[in-house]
């Protein structure tokens, strides 16, 4: 009775982490961190991608969020759903077309005070075509989509 319920308890555990790593994170975070250790907050203040440091760090949404300056980091703390990227990061372009893709920091655009990122330039500039409705779409998709592979 006592090795069936051990036998039973472990395959639970089992197939809880295998479910656990087979979800894809809702922010997009790398070994650098967050959107590739960049400060979400520069984009608004400086208006271009600027690399955090490991001194002004956060940890947020499951992610460890990196800023360049302490100022920024307490604007982070203070109002993170302000300054994160929409789609947690993810490429914009990708998920009005149903998938999640990683991101460039310098593929980046702010839309009605909202931050959002793209894979690289190119895509950008495709997804700048008609970017209304590709967020309409993205936010759409991005409901079934946050928490999947």
């Amino acid at each position: 009775m006592i090795m069936t319920r051990r036998f039973f308890i472990s395959w639970a555990m089992i197939l809880i982490s295998l479910q656990l790593f087979a979800q894809k994170a809702e922010v997009f975070s790398n070994a650098e961190g967050a959107i590739r250790g960049y400060d979400a907050v520069a984009y608004f203040t400086e208006s271009k991608p600027v690399k955090g440091k490991t001194d002004f760090s956060y940890q947020w949404n499951n992610a460890t969020w990196y800023f360049s300056s302490a100022e920024n980091l307490n604007k982070f703390k203070a109002t993170p759903e302000k300054y994160a990227p929409q789609f947690g990061g993810y490429c914009a372009y990708g998920l009005s077309e149903g998938h999640k893709s990683p991101t460039q920091p310098d593929a980046w655009t702010i839309v009605d005070n909202k931050l959002y990122l793209n894979y690289n330039v190119k895509v950008k500039e495709k997804w700048s075509e008609n970017k209304e409705e590709r967020i309409k779409k993205a936010n759409e998709n991005w409901v079934d989509l946050k928490d999947k592979e």
